[in-house]
């Protein structure tokens, strides 16, 4: 029988912080950058939009050029660890500056916004990507990647929730009416607790070397022979969930608005996004039962028949329906993305199977390319439909097909990715086989088999 490791509980709560620490500055950017540079700093919207999506192009290289890096980095703390310890205190000090206003000219000032929202990107991914590339390191159980990687959504989760709630109020409170200095003094904030969670993830966390014996570098041709059928499938399911995050999220506003003329409600419902958190603390007892696909199946059902609850809220003006298909749609998508991370870990195991290549920083970086991806697009399909449909920001009525074109963001096309994901992982086999991989993986290493 094959040694299989658990992970103690205090190196699972510090692997946690590290994904705290990383939201406390991701969630900053990805929510409130664009009402700084609009709204504080004085960029145009129009020239803002060139630049997210400038920067959302160049993170496709940055993670393959990331994720080749970590597979090439070879230290006495491991491959991944080492980039909290270096690159924790320039994380923040780069969001400081993002989030800094110096009093430059027009052209400086946009200058100013790309230099370090690209650099600010890219130290983002080289200190992200290794929170996910080293779970294959930690465990070679799959119930104890689930378990550990559900942990880390329910830190990741609750530093996003830190900042959607605590931000305006600390820009309020620091900047005493001065939006500048407030923004930039909680980003300080936020920045040094995010760098302490860093060096704490650094110091408590372990990589432990299961399969590979070779300390020799994988080389980008020789990482390629990795990827596999499997790892396809989480690729796309990932594309999708995270196309279904972005365009509901952004639709949120206007199916409210437009539809159930409650503006107000807006928070509400988007505060129900956080119902994943209950999500996550049963993924570890659903995925003893099930395993992760079917427990990520499972899931997704639950999430389409609160979206199909949506619908029928909007037939009726039900506004006590429409919480509850939301809060049930949450709960339901709450399984989804703590498990496409963790399979992802059982796809590289089985990669190194099949071709005697293990190459956790690339199949890791094409993953997280799958999720900006998958936010880039729902973005474009979000505003293209609005577009289409004709959306008049200036009437307080919409017409039908601009309607249309809303209900579709905020319900049909998420049920459509959702059912592409379910079939997607009917085709998805190494729940079943995962075990005797490993085995045959740790007696190729005990026995010095060249990989």
């Amino acid at each position: 029988m094959f040694k299989v490791d658990q992970v103690s509980w205090k190196e699972r709560l510090s692997y946690g912080s590290a994904a705290f620490a990383s939201n406390l500055i991701f969630v900053m950017v990805s929510t409130y950058l664009l009402y700084f540079y609009t709204d504080v700093f004085g960029i145009g919207a129009g020239v803002v939009g060139t630049l997210f999506l400038l920067v959302r192009f160049l993170d496709g290289f940055t993670d393959l050029i990331a994720g080749y890096t970590i597979d090439k980095t070879n230290t006495r703390w491991g491959k991944c660890r080492p980039y909290f310890l270096w690159l924790s205190v320039p994380f923040a000090f780069i969001g400081v500056l993002a989030f800094s206003s110096p009093d430059f000219g027009d052209t400086e000032k946009i200058v100013y916004a790309y230099t370090t929202y690209i650099v600010l990107t890219l130290v983002y991914t080289f200190i992200n990507l290794p929170i996910s590339a080293m779970l294959p390191s930690m465990s070679n159980n799959p119930l104890e990647r689930h378990e550990v990687t559900s942990i880390r959504m329910i830190f990741g989760q609750a530093g996003g929730f830190v900042v959607s709630v605590a931000t305006l109020p600390l820009v309020a409170y620091l900047g005493s009416g001065n939006d500048e200095r407030g923004f930039m003094l909680t980003m300080t904030v936020f920045g040094v607790v995010g760098s302490i969670l860093f060096l704490i993830a650094f110091k408590n966390t372990r990589e432990r070397e299961y399969y590979s014996h070779s300390k020799d570098p994988v080389s980008f041709r020789e990482g390629m022979k990795a990827f596999s059928i499997p790892w396809l499938i989480i690729f796309i399911s990932k594309i999708s969930f995270f196309f279904i995050y972005i365009i509901r999220n952004q639709a949120t506003v206007y199916y409210v608005k437009y539809t159930f003329f409650r503006e107000n409600l807006v928070p509400i419902v988007m505060g129900l996004n956080f119902l994943t958190i209950v999500s996550l603390l049963f993924i570890p007892i659903i995925t003893k039962r099930l395993g992760g696909k079917k427990t990520m199946q499972l899931g997704i059902l639950v999430a389409i028949f609160g979206s199909v609850l949506i619908y029928i809220s909007s037939t009726v003006t039900s506004i006590p329906l429409l919480l509850i298909g939301v809060g049930v749609s949450g709960l339901g998508m709450g399984f989804v993305p703590s498990l496409l991370f963790s399979l992802v870990a059982d796809t590289i195991d089985y990669g190194e199977w099949k071709s005697g290549v293990r190459a956790n920083g690339l199949l890791y970086s094409g993953s997280a390319f799958a999720g900006k991806f998958g936010m880039g697009i729902g973005g474009a399909a979000g505003a293209w439909l609005l577009a289409f449909g004709n959306y008049d920001p200036n009437a307080a009525v919409q017409s039908s097909s601009a309607m249309f074109a809303i209900e579709f963001s905020f319900v049909w096309f998420p049920i459509l990715a959702m059912t592409l994901v379910f079939v997607l992982l009917q085709f998805y086999k190494l729940d079943k086989i995962h075990p005797q991989i490993v085995k045959e993986l740790m007696e190729r290493n005990k026995k010095g088999v060249p990989e």
